[in-house]
């Protein structure tokens, strides 16, 4: 332990990885800042292909950039000093402080954690210096043994700042008690002492039937259960990596189906949530080729390691699949990674992503991309070319692409800095899109234009925005039911109602 009290700060541990860490303090976010709190997320380390661009020019995680939005800030590095990318199934890119460093192997890294550890504590006083509370979320589980050692992501760090922690499980996995109960055990001494709570999430059914359990382990461990969050259904709050397959729209008169290949190591898939949600479209992410029935629209999305993944895609026939669905009169987009598998080559001298070499591409595009380790960090906005149309998004990529496509561009935009230039591609035919920018689908106009480009007729105006954040809300409303202002400003030892 650090020896000093780490004033206004809340960990929230979970007994699984998607037990309802990044729920939970989406939650209690949004009920402080609802409350006129001054409130922020934090996240040591992430592992996670989802990514957010902040306002300085760094990457953190999405959750995060979801957190940021539940607490009406915008993002910044400090609410997620460490990041990782992976990029093969023992390594990935480590991002510092919104920067990235290179790639490391799980052995390299869990070695590398001790020097993290001071910036991860730096990046934690600074917040706790601007904001009134800070709610911290692990990652994974505090009870997995082989990583205790060097933790930075869970124990280790509430034991560094010496802050209180509660625990979520999720009881639609079964075994919940089993689950809070051997998390538990598994603490040392001291992290038993910290945790002042659990918090069971996704409880289907009447409470009361649950009560025996709850006192039960009240009494075994000596830990209150603090609330039994109902599950929402239909609830959308964008995921922090893993795709959830069941979150999809409640409407029944779908007229458009979009279909994403979900190679590998596919990043930002969060880009296809406002699809997945819009009363029109059924947006499907397949990994077998053989599955595919037809579609209006393909989107190739953003890809950690783009010649691992283009490799995928041609062994498991999707290169087939999208010639033919062209041929047939079908529209593709690529967006980012997907973009770059468009033209005709995709080369890596120095090894970026993966081993050095170049990759014959799909050759839909007469361009090729290059990767470097410059990596490309920016917010943009501008306009659809040819049209007043806005579009606003986010750039996050290590490539640069030239060729004679990138003359029939599809937007223009403008940097933060003031820079206007071209981006995109629209192909002679208008059947094929790219770009390398990521939440093009959100802005209203703009998903109504794509949209109808792609076949919907009388599309229906979805701001996809607003619903996100209505969601929040949701959730917001279903948490602090059953876990009042009261309790959380206990938990964080503030007064009630402390005011910005």
């Amino acid at each position: 332990m650090s020896g000093f009290r780490s004033p206004h700060t809340l960990m929230v541990q979970g007994t699984t990885s998607d037990a309802g860490k990044s729920i939970l303090v989406t939650a209690i976010c949004r009920i402080l800042a609802r409350h006129k709190i001054s409130v922020v997320p934090f996240k040591p380390q992430n592992m996670a292909l989802n990514s957010a661009v902040t306002a300085d020019g760094g990457e953190i995680g999405r959750a995060q950039a979801v957190q940021a939005e539940a607490c009406y800030l915008a993002p910044s590095i400090d609410m997620n000093p460490i990041l990782l990318k992976p990029n093969s199934d023992i390594g990935a890119q480590v991002i510092v402080n919104g920067a990235a460093i290179g790639n490391m192997k799980a052995t390299e890294y869990h070695a590398f954690k001790p020097q993290l550890l001071t910036e991860v504590v730096q990046s934690h006083q600074r917040l706790q210096q601007q904001f009134s509370a800070v709610i911290v979320e692990g990652a994974g589980s505090p009870a997995e043994i082989n990583l205790r050692e060097h933790d930075i992501a869970n124990m280790g760090f509430a034991e560094r700042i010496d802050c209180p922690v509660i625990i979520v499980a999720d009881i639609d996995r079964g075994g919940v008690f089993a689950h809070l109960l051997g998390t538990y055990e598994l603490l040392s001494v001291s992290e038993k002492a910290r945790v002042k709570g659990f918090v069971i999430n996704r409880f289907r059914g009447d409470v009361s039937l649950l009560e025996p359990g709850l006192d039960w382990l009240t009494a075994r461990t000596g830990v209150p259960v603090l609330g039994v969050i109902p599950y929402l259904a239909n609830l959308h709050i964008e995921a922090e990596d893993a795709v959830n397959q069941q979150q999809k729209n409640a409407g029944n008169y779908q007229q458009l189906k979009v279909v994403v290949p979900l190679y590998p190591r596919a990043s930002n898939h969060t880009d296809f949530d406002v699809l997945r949600m819009h009363p029109q479209v059924d947006c499907e992410f397949m990994k077998e080729a053989s599955l595919f029935a037809g579609a209006d629209l393909i989107v190739l999305p953003g890809s950690k390691n783009v010649r691992g993944d283009l490799q995928w895609l041609m062994e498991h026939g999707w290169d087939v699949i999208i010639k033919r669905h062209l041929r047939l009169g079908g529209k593709v987009i690529g967006i980012c990674g997907g973009y770059q598998m468009l033209g005709h080559w995709v080369h890596d001298p120095d090894k970026i992503e993966s081993t050095a070499g170049s990759s014959a591409a799909l050759g839909l595009l007469d361009m090729e991309t290059t990767l470097m380790d410059d990596k490309c960090l920016r917010n943009v906005s501008g306009y659809l070319c040819g049209s007043e149309i806005e579009v606003k998004g986010y750039e996050i990529h290590a490539g640069e692409s030239r060729g004679p496509a990138l003359e029939t561009p599809l937007f223009q935009l403008i940097d933060e800095g003031g820079k206007q230039r071209y981006e995109g591609v629209r192909n002679s035919d208008n059947t094929l899109l790219g770009t390398y920018l990521h939440g093009v689908f959100d802005h209203p106009q703009l998903l109504a234009e794509l949209l109808g480009w792609a076949g919907l007729t009388q599309t229906e105006r979805f701001d996809y925005p607003a619903f996100r954040d209505q969601q929040i809300d949701r959730l917001a409303d279903a948490v602090e039911a059953v876990m009042p202002l009261s309790l959380l400003s206990a938990l964080l030892d503030l007064e009630e109602r402390s005011a910005v």
